[in-house]
């Protein structure tokens, strides 16, 4: 695909409930709303091909700032015409900001009001990330949308402490709109933080909304609070967010995750679940989860899900994946991370579908039956 004249921007098309079905314009071709981008973390979505995850309904994928700048480096993706050219993926982009993962190094990482200071878990080099660092390096990366920079505040956290960090981070949000270069076609979010508070998360609202970003994400979630509480941070906060601009919910989740995200206004989500979950033999179906290392699948003939047209469904039986598994074989975590990326895509496709239809609610109620219903031995 060749670079489009597009404007980048989001069209709300129908709502259903809280539910929105909308289309987001970018450089790099349209988004179809609610989406689920596949992980591609160091510039590969794990076990697949472009031309794979294309198939499977995929619209955009996202990398990650924090691994790239550290190999192969961001200096040298840009030499290489960024990470679409590099990696053969000719869609929109995101990356996120880096600061998930240098929150997750702990003790290997010094904060401070301008940035953050940290250890590679690579090879222990020292390395230097703040606002401006952050958006320069995934405007390197070419991304089709670039996130702020923020510290994703660790739960549980005191009010006090998720206050402070949330401060933080929408410090750090001015200072990376500012360092970003507006292009047309591409675009910037800002990230709504407060860890499980109401008054903070509509504080964080209200400073990004004023700074006016292309978009919003909503960050520290996700983050072992448990999805009650998730849910409940979503309800009081996505009703403070823009109608016009695409809402992220980032690092989220597992399929009921999805669903009830999309119930509570959410547009946009990504996980490394999926793929990391086919790596293990761990299949996501219409009825739940399936583990396909366990004995009980070594002579099923069936399909491991009947209504699913991706590869590992349409040519294979849950008797070879199985086997496929026991013997360790390549093969195995690329079908099964195939088609969990497949199905996650229906699952957006049918929510897409069922918001047009305004039968949402519908919907939900049968997903939720159906997974409760569990996988059902063979006869």
């Amino acid at each position: 695909m060749s670079q489009q004249t597009e404007k980048f921007g989001f069209t709300l098309k129908a709502t259903d409930g809280m539910a929105r079905r909308g289309r987001l314009t970018t450089a790099w071709g349209a988004v179809e709303t609610p989406v689920f981008m596949p992980v591609g973390t160091a510039a590969t979505v794990k076990g697949m091909m472009p031309d794979s995850v294309k198939s499977t309904g995929a619209s955009i994928i996202l990398a990650n700032t924090y691994h790239l700048m550290l190999r192969p480096g961001a200096e040298r993706v840009a030499r290489l015409g960024g990470v679409r050219k590099m990696m053969g993926w000719d869609g929109p982009l995101l990356t996120d900001s880096g600061g998930f993962q240098v929150m997750s190094l702990g003790p290997l990482r010094k904060l401070d009001e301008d940035g953050v200071t940290f250890k590679s878990h690579l090879d222990g080099s020292k390395h230097r990330l703040t606002a401006e660092r952050s958006t320069e390096i995934q405007h390197l990366l070419d991304a089709t949308i670039t996130m702020a920079f923020d510290e994703c505040t660790p739960f549980p956290a005191t009010k006090p402490v998720a206050a402070e960090s949330m401060a933080l981070s929408m410090r750090w949000a001015k200072r990376s709109r500012s360092a970003f270069q507006a292009r047309t076609g591409y675009g910037q979010f800002g990230i709504v933080q407060g860890s499980v508070f109401p008054d903070l998360r509509a504080e964080s609202v209200a400073v990004l909304e004023d700074i006016d970003f292309e978009g919003y994400a909503v960050g520290g979630l996700a983050v072992g609070e448990g999805q009650q509480a998730m849910f409940e941070t979503l309800e009081v906060t996505t009703p403070l967010m823009r109608q016009d601009k695409p809402r992220y919910l980032m690092g989220v989740g597992k399929p009921s995750d999805l669903v009830g995200g999309v119930a509570r206004g959410i547009d946009m989500f990504d996980c490394v679940l999926p793929t990391r979950s086919g790596r293990t033999g761990q299949g996501f179906t219409r009825r739940g989860p399936v583990n396909l290392k366990n004995a009980r699948h070594a002579e099923d003939s069936r399909p491991l899900d009947e209504a699913c047209g991706c590869p590992a469904c349409s040519r294979y039986s849950r008797a070879y994946l199985h086997h496929l598994f026991k013997a360790e074989e390549v093969l195995s975590l690329m079908l099964l991370s195939w088609h969990n990326i497949h199905y996650y895509q229906d699952l957006m496709a049918d929510m897409r579908l069922a918001i047009e239809a305004g039968t949402f609610a519908d919907y939900e109620a049968n997903f939720h039956a159906m997974q409760a219903m569990g996988d059902i031995d063979p006869l």
